[in-house]
């Protein structure tokens, strides 16, 4: 027992480990975006719907000697690709087709070792049933998803902060090795437990165990499919629309893999009544959030409860229809097509399907209707027809839900990146403004009266640190001006005839509705030059530019593409400037305190750091509270006139260690 458990403790924690840290070294190539995230869990349920493939077929047809004799050479084989690492080339294709990037760089740098693991759980279990007959194999699957959840909790708090990414490749592939032992040790026991005479595959099921039918499996993959639904749709929900921080991609799914621990360790933890009873309650607290919105720690912890409460519906339900361990193979298959299905809807289907986040709505009906499935059966006829009811009041309330996605906005657009929507407001003040939403999160607006529609606006306006920086260049030639993220293109409004405004911009569809549904860039006299793709990766590939001024603001709401803020991407930035040029990055944010990070990086090439944040005034309709950061040389600091003296010197914190493209640590900048 102590040999099964270690190996499968193992498997799993590095099978977790693996997810965040592959994430983080690719993350750069795809410009930050939350989706990469929900794409690499497509990859990893995919490559776990293969892994369970492959164990069904090794129980199913091979005798146990072979099946162990397999095993080990795959097992060894998977070594000679170690240590794990993305291959830099795929960075040329990244932007152009995202998502097959995002799987085809996971598939080669981490394909047969995760593939091997993910086969190990059911694989352990279904030895573990045939050398100790009669015993429950069930419980193993529970440590798995402990050692899961422990793997998956420990990288943010003990591995992200102080490893870079290639001493957590090699400390990974490390571990990697030891498990290749542990699994090859309990395959020669396995071995040994088989006299070779006996050998032969996998016996039929007796009579007194029949096979499960087209019904059960059908319902199997149904419940595991619909919890993969919610937890990739709720985690979007939370890294896009709630507070759009990277740490909550390990809460939903931790909490995910609580329930399976719960649910398999013992079935008292599925307390039916209890879970069921809760379920309308969890709905009703969904609708909520989607219908009002409410403070940001109360909205995320309903959202954590109702996740939770979904889940161990789902995995209670499993549990209470697992099959006999003869059968488990085909269980787990079923399990894994199910959550692969799920992510596939969610990653790869639901972004080219639908131009607003349908599928969290579409998830919630399919968990109502499955629990209306569930309870059929033990139900009476009226009460079997309030059921009936009440499910059909549900799907209305999420089709009103969904159509309020949509309903009130000039367009609204959506791919890989984000989901954009354009809506036209009066607020009062100089009149109607058009405005470019991702989520929540405003990404630029413009009056459309002729008297204001020139007047930058929102992080831009003239009060703000970049527009005060613009004012103070020299005036008396053209300007070249740089500007990484485009939004509804408002620094445009700066650009004089001479000047020339070149613009980095990773997404299309913000570079199609700044020019249909916005003026910006259409009415400014200066020369604009949009060039597509990662801003920093362009700037790698690009000759020296010279600008007078670069501006940083490629932030999706409050998400911080890390990359744009390490000393990498500082240097390349300090490249393209003029010699008294000025870096400028906005840093505006509710949940994290980027001074520190940009404090020392400039530190470390010898630049000054000048903060410049401009409170809200209710009176000015023009400017948004703003936080811009000023980079210069010392001597350029030195000369600014007195009208800019008010910036804060930013000065980098004792024992603060600087980001890098292998090390970022954003639970050091919390607020």
């Amino acid at each position: 027992m102590p040999l099964f458990a270690i190996t499968v403790f193992l498997s799993a924690f590095l099978l977790f480990q693996i997810q965040p840290m592959a994430a983080k070294m690719i993350l750069p190539w795809f410009g930050g975006a939350s989706s990469v995230w929900s794409t690499c869990l497509v990859f990893f349920q995919a490559e776990l719907l293969l892994g369970y493939l492959y164990v069904h077929w090794l129980h199913e047809t091979l005798a146990p000697r072979r099946q162990a004799l397999l095993h080990i050479v795959l097992l060894l084989a998977s070594l000679l690709t170690l240590p794990v690492a993305a291959d830099p080339s795929w960075k040329e294709t990244a932007q152009a087709q995202p998502v097959a990037s995002v799987l085809g760089v996971l598939a080669a740098a981490v394909g047969l070792p995760y593939l091997l693991l993910s086969t190990t759980g059911p694989l352990m279990q279904a030895w573990y049933a045939r050398a100790f007959t009669g015993v429950m194999p069930y419980r193993l699957y529970a440590l798995s998803n402990l050692a899961s959840m422990l793997a998956l909790l420990s990288y943010p708090l003990l591995v992200e902060p102080f490893l870079g990414v290639r001493s957590q490749a090699w400390a990974w592939s490390a571990g990697y090795a030891l498990f290749v032992a542990a699994c090859a040790a309990t395959a020669g026991w396995t071995w040994r437990q088989v006299p070779a005479g006996r050998e032969q595959p996998a016996s039929p099921a007796p009579e007194a165990v029949p096979r499960p039918g087209w019904r059960d499996c059908l319902l199997w993959g149904a419940l595991a499919m619909t919890a993969s639904i919610l937890l990739l749709a709720m985690t979007r929900h939370l890294t896009q629309d709630v507070a759009p921080v990277p740490f909550l991609w390990v809460l939903p799914l931790a909490l995910y893999l609580l329930s399976f621990i719960l649910c398999f360790d013992a079935p008292r933890y599925y307390v039916r009544p209890l879970f069921l009873g809760a379920l309308p309650f969890a709905f009703l607290g969904i609708d909520r959030i989607l219908d009002e919105g409410l403070a940001v720690p109360w909205m995320i912890a309903l959202i954590s409860a109702s996740l939770f409460v979904f889940c161990m519906v789902c995995h209670g339900e499993l549990v209470r229809r697992k099959p006999d361990p003869r059968h488990l193979t085909l269980f787990y298959l079923m399990l894994s097509l199910g959550g692969a299905l799920g992510g596939m809807f969610v990653g790869l289907l639901a972004p080219l399907l639908f131009p607003a986040y349908f599928e969290l709505p579409i998830g919630l009906f399919l968990c109502a209707l499955l629990a209306t499935v569930v309870l059929w059966r033990g139900l009476r006829r009226h009460w079997r027809l309030l059921l009936l009811l009440a499910l059909a009041g549900y799907g209305w309330r999420l089709g009103t839900v969904s159509k309020e996605f949509v309903d009130g906005y000039v367009v609204t657009a959506r791919n890989f990146y984000s989901q954009l929507r354009v809506s036209e407001r009066h607020d009062g003040g100089p009149g109607w403004k058009r405005v470019m939403v991702h989520g929540r999160i405003n990404h630029g607006e413009q009056y459309l009266a002729e008297a204001h529609r020139r007047t930058p606006t929102s992080y831009y306006c003239h009060e703000s640190g970049v527009g005060r920086a613009l004012f103070e260049l020299p005036q008396e030639r053209p300007l070249k001006l740089g500007m990484i993220g485009l939004g509804t293109g408002t620094l445009a409004a700066y650009g004089r005839a001479g000047d020339e405004l070149r613009i980095y911009e990773i997404n299309e569809q913000v570079l199609d509705l700044a020019n249909s549904h916005f003026t910006y860039l259409a009415d400014s006299p200066a020369r604009i030059v949009p060039v597509l793709g990662d801003g920093r990766l362009m700037l790698e590939a690009e000759p020296d530019q010279a600008f007078d001024l670069l501006a940083v603001d490629a932030f999706s709401g409050d998400s911080i593409p890390a990359h744009l803020l390490t000393l990498e991407a500082m240097q390349g930035y300090l490249r393209h400037l003029r010699p008294d040029g000025i870096l400028a990055i906005h840093i505006t944010n509710r949940y994290l305190d980027l001074r520190p990070v940009v404090a020392a990086a400039a530190q470390h090439y010898g630049r000054t750091a000048l903060l410049y944040a401009l409170e809200s005034d209710a009176e000015n309709d023009f400017c948004f509270a703003s936080d811009w950061v000023l980079v210069m040389r010392p001597e350029r600091a030195a000369a600014l006139p007195l009208v800019m003296n008010d910036g804060e010197p930013l000065v980098a914190q004792s024992g603060f260690r600087p980001w890098t493209d292998g090390f970022s640590n954003l639970f050091s900048v919390l607020k």
